[in-house]
C-alpha cells in the first residue's frame, strides 16, 4: 500500500516555510556573577539566534537574555529576561574580561552602498566609543569569519586585538594624467604616509585562503588603544605566516596566535583542519616572534586558561584527509613544554571513546579549576559533549545520561556551561547545567531554558552496518558504519515509504542525529530519509577516515548501496520508489551509484557535485584534495603524471555516465570555489547528448554551501518536484 504523500506545490511550500522558521543557535555568554542583598547568586545569559526569512531572502539574526539564580553548583531559578530583539550590522562581539564593557565590530552602509566599518566600545547603557576603522587607513577589512577573525579584549581591558586585510598600496594606471607638482615637503609627507601611487599594479592578483575567504590574502594582527583611539599593525609577524585566532599573553606583554603558511601557495582553508600551521607568540615591545609548537603539523583553536598557565589546542598531521582524529595538545606557558593530552584514537573498543573531531574549540571551554576542558565531539552518529582532565587525559561523557540526541557547548564561565541539544525531529533547544566537581562529572543535571517542541509526525532511528566479507577492506578489516533513518511515523498497516538516500559530504564528515530541515520537510511530506555515514566518515576512528583515500567511488558506493539494501529489508520501505540526493562528495556518490547501479533509483538530485576528479584538479580551491582521495601523492610544487590523470578519472562517476537512466537534477553555485560550477555542467553535458532527462538550477552569488536564504528555499522546491515528478508519486 502507497501512503499518502504531499504533492501540491502550494502545500509543500507551507510545509517548507513552517519548518524553516525553527530558529538556529549560533552562540552565548555570561555576564558576571551578582550577589543579592539576601545572599542569592544569579547571572544573565545572553545568546545569539538566527532564523530564516523568506520575505527578506536573508538570515535574520536576533538576541535573547536570560536570567540564571543559582548557588554555585546548582540552578535554583531560571528564566527569559524580555522578548527577542534582531541584531544589524554586527559582524563581531565581545564582552571584556569583567563584563563591564563590550565591543562590537559593525558594518554600515551609506546612502550610496558604500560600507563602512565601525568599532564601537559599550559601557552599561551608553555607547562610549565609535571608530571608523576604514577612515584610519592602518589596514583594509576587518576578519569576522572564525578562521581567522578575533575581537579579544586586553586583560588590563584598555586594547582591543583583532584581524585585519593588509593595507595595500595605491595603484594607478600608467597614463593616467600627471597632478600638480608638488613643493618637497609636501612629497615627503605624501611618500612618509604611503600614499604615492604605484603604477601598473591596479590589475594584480592577490591570491585568497578560498572557499568562503574570498578576497582574505594577508591578514594582520592589529591592536586598539582604546584610550588614544590609536590602531597599530603589529609588526614580526613572518612573511611566510598568516596569522589568526589570536589571544593577549599573561601580562598583556604580547599576543599568541595560529599561523598558517602560505608558501609557495594558498590552498583553500574552509573545513580543511590538515592545513600546515603552527602556533605563535610575538612580543609586542621588540616586535619578536617566536615558534611554540611543532611547525610540521596542523594546529587551530588556541585557548587560554583561567589562571593564564596553560594553552589548549588541537592538533592534526599536515595534509591527507581534510578531516581526521585529533590531538588535543597543551602548551604550559611557564615551563614551556608541549604535551599530547588526549592521542588519536585509532579504532574503538566496544562503547568506548573514539577521539576527538572538532573543527573548533569554543572560545571558553576551560573549567574554573583551569584542569579541566570541556568540547563537543563526534562520537559515531552523536554529537557529545566531554570533559577532559589535563593531567591525566581522561575523558568523561557529560551526556551519556542525558536524552539522545546531538550537543553543542556554546559556552563555559565560572563552571556553568551553556549547550545546544537538537535531534532530527526536534529542533535546536537551549540547555544550562554546572559542571560537578572532578570525578562526579556523571552527575550533571541539565535544564532547558528555551523549549522547542518535539516533531511527532517524525520517528528515527541509527542503523549499524558491518559489510559482507567480499567488501571488507583488508587494510583496515573489521570496520562498521552506520546510517540515521528518518520516516514518518503514522501509517497505515502494510504501508510502504518512497525512500530517499542521502550520502555525505567531505568524505570526511559526518551526519549527526540533530535538526536538519530538508530531511525533516522530506518526511513531514511523506519520504523515508536514509542519511548514510559510510567508512570514512568521522566519529568511528581514525581507522574509518584512512580507509577511504585510494578507495573513493568503491568502498563508499558499496556502502551506501548495502546499506539501502539491509534498510530495504528491515523498514517499511518501497524498493520500487528509491531516490539519492547528495552534495559535494555526497553528489558524487549520488552520480557514481546511478552509474553503476543504473536500474535501481527512480530520480537523483546532486548539489555541487565532484563529478570528474581529473578535470577539478586544476580549479578548484584544494587541489590536495583531488590526489589524495583518490590514493596519489601530493606535491604542491609538481603537476600530476599522466599515470595519475588517469587513476583520478577512473575514480570519477563520469567513467559510468554511459550507463545512466536515471533523470538528475543538478543545483549549481555560481561562486563556487570548492567544486567549481563547471564540473556539474561538465556533467549537464555528457547526460543531455546521451538523452537522459537533466535540468541545471544555477544560484548566482552563492557558493559551495548553497546556502543562501533564496537559493535554499527554491532549490528545496524544486528538489521535491523532481522527486515526486520521476518518483511517479
Amino acid at each position: 500500500m502507497e501512503p499518502p504523500l504531499l504533492v501540491n506545490t502550494e502545500d509543500i511550500a507551507a510545509l517548507y516555510r513552517e519548518l524553516s522558521q525553527f530558529p538556529s543557535l549560533s552562540s552565548a555568554c555570561i555576564g558576571p556573577e551578582i550577589t543579592t542583598q539576601y545572599g542569592g547568586k544569579y547571572c544573565n545569559i545572553y545568546t545569539e539566534w538566527s532564523q530564516r526569512d523568506l520575505e527578506r531572502a536573508e538570515n535574520v539574526k536576533f538576541c535573547r537574555q536570560y536570567l540564571i539564580f543559582h548557588d554555585s553548583q546548582s540552578i535554583v531559578y531560571s528564566s527569559p529576561s524580555g522578548n527577542c530583539t534582531e541584531i544589524k550590522g554586527e559582524l563581531l562581539s565581545r564582552d571584556s574580561p569583567s563584563g563591564a564593557q563590550k565591543a562590537v565590530l559593525r558594518k554600515t552602509s551609506n546612502n550610496k552602498g558604500e560600507e563602512k566599518q565601525f568599532l564601537e566600545v559599550w559601557e552599561k547603557n551608553r555607547k562610549v566609543k565609535s571608530i571608523e576603522l576604514s577612515a584610519l587607513e592602518k589596514h583594509g577589512q576587518v576578519y569576522e569569519d572564525d578562521q581567522f577573525g578575533c575581537l579579544a579584549w586586553s586583560h588590563s581591558e584598555t586594547h582591543l586585538l583583532y584581524v585585519a586585510e593588509k593595507k595595500r598600496p595605491k595603484a594607478e594606471s600608467f597614463f593616467k594624467a600627471k597632478a600638480p607638482e608638488l613643493s618637497v615637503e609636501e612629497e615627503l609627507t605624501k611618500t612618509e604616509q604611503g600614499d604615492k601611487a604605484i603604477k601598473g599594479e591596479q590589475f594584480v592578483f592577490y591570491e585568497d585562503w578560498g572557499e568562503t575567504l574570498v578576497a582574505k590574502s594577508v591578514p594582520v594582527l592589529c591592536v586598539l588603544d582604546i584610550e588614544s583611539n590609536n590602531v597599530s599593525v603589529l609588526e614580526g609577524v613572518p612573511e611566510h605566516i598568516s596569522p589568526g585566532q589570536a589571544f593577549w599573553t599573561p601580562g598583556d606583554t604580547g599576543v599568541v596566535f595560529a599561523g598558517w603558511w602560505h608558501e609557495p601557495f594558498r590552498l583553500g582553508l574552509r573545513h580543511c583542519t590538515n592545513r600546515r600551521s603552527a602556533l605563535f607568540y610575538v612580543d609586542l615591545t621588540g616586535g619578536r616572534c617566536e615558534l611554540l609548537s611543532d611547525d610540521t603539523k596542523a594546529i587551530w583553536s588556541p585557548r587560554l586558561s583561567p589562571d593564564q598557565c596553560r594553552i589548549v589546542f588541537l592538533e592534526n598531521m599536515a595534509y591527507g584527509p581534510h578531516q581526521q582524529c585529533s590531538r588535543l595538545c597543551m602548551y604550559d606557558w611557564y615551563t614551556k613544554l608541549t604535551s599530547t593530552v588526549v592521542e588519536i584514537v585509532p579504532r574503538q573498543s566496544q562503547g568506548e571513546f573514539t577521539g576527538i573531531y572538532n573543527t573548533a574549540l569554543p572560545e571558553r571551554c576551560w573549567a574554573a579549576d583551569s584542569q579541566r576542558v570541556v568540547l563537543d565531539t563526534v562520537q559515531r552518529s552523536r554529537q557529545e559533549l566531554i570533559v577532559v582532565d589535563m593531567r591525566s587525559g581522561s575523558v568523561c561523557s557529560l551526556t551519556k545520561g542525558s536524552p539522545l540526541g546531538s550537543w553543542t557547548l556554546l559556552t563555559i564561565d565560572r563552571d556553568l556551561l551553556v549547550a545546544k541539544f537538537s535531534t532530527p525531529n526536534c529542533p535546536p533547544r537551549l540547555m544550562v547545567a554546572f559542571l560537578p566537581p572532578a570525578g562526579k562529572e556523571a552527575e550533571v543535571n541539565w535544564v532547558c531554558l528555551e523549549e522547542s517542541n518535539q516533531i511527532q509526525e517524525i520517528t528515527w532511528n541509527i542503523h549499524t552496518l558491518h559489510p559482507p566479507p567480499e567488501q571488507d577492506n583488508t587494510q583496515y578489516a573489521g570496520l562498521d558504519f552506520e546510517a540515521i533513518l528518518l520516516r514518518p511515523t503514522e501509517a497505515p498497516e502494510k504501508v510502504k515509504f518512497p525512500l530517499v538516500v542521502t550520502p555525505h559530504g567531505g568524505p570526511h564528515s559526518v551526519f549527526t542525529i540533530s535538526w536538519m530541515l530538508y530531511p525533516a520537510v522530506l518526511c513531514r511530506m511523506g519520504f523515508a530519509v536514509l542519511l548514510v555515514n559510510y567508512r570514512g566518515s568521522l566519529g568511528f576512528g581514525q581507522d574509518s577516515v584512512a580507509s577511504l583515500p585510494g578507495n573513493v567511488g568503491t568502498q563508499d558506493v558499496k556502502d551506501v548501496q548495502f546499506c539501502m539494501e539491509q534498510v530495504l529489508q528491515k523498514e517499511p520501505l518501497d524498493p520500487q520508489r528509491v531516490a539519492l540526493l547528495g552534495g559535494s562528495h555526497g553528489g558524487f556518490l549520488s552520480c557514481h551509484l546511478i552509474g553503476q547501479y543504473p536500474s535501481t533509483y527512480k530520480a537523483c538530485v546532486a548539489r555541487n557535485p565532484v563529478v570528474n576528479i581529473a578535470s577539478m584538479v586544476g580549479s578548484t580551491d584544494i587541489p590536495d584534495w583531488c590526489l589524495a582521495e583518490a590514493g596519489l601523492p601530493y606535491d604542491q610544487s609538481a603537476l600530476p603524471d599522466p599515470k595519475q590523470w588517469t587513476e583520478m578519472l577512473l575514480h570519477s562517476p563520469m567513467q559510468y555516465v554511459d550507463k545512466v537512466q536515471t533523470p538528475v537534477l543538478l543545483i549549481l553555485g555560481e561562486e563556487d570555489r570548492r567544486v567549481p560550477p563547471k564540473q556539474g555542467l561538465e556533467y549537464y553535458h555528457a547526460l543531455k547528448a546521451r538523452g537522459i532527462p537533466t535540468r541545471v538550477l544555477w544560484y548566482p552569488g552563492n557558493n559551495h554551501a548553497l546556502a543562501g536564504v533564496e537559493a535554499e528555499a527554491d532549490g528545496f522546491m524544486n528538489i521535491a518536484l523532481w522527486l515526486i515528478q520521476h518518483m511517479k508519486l
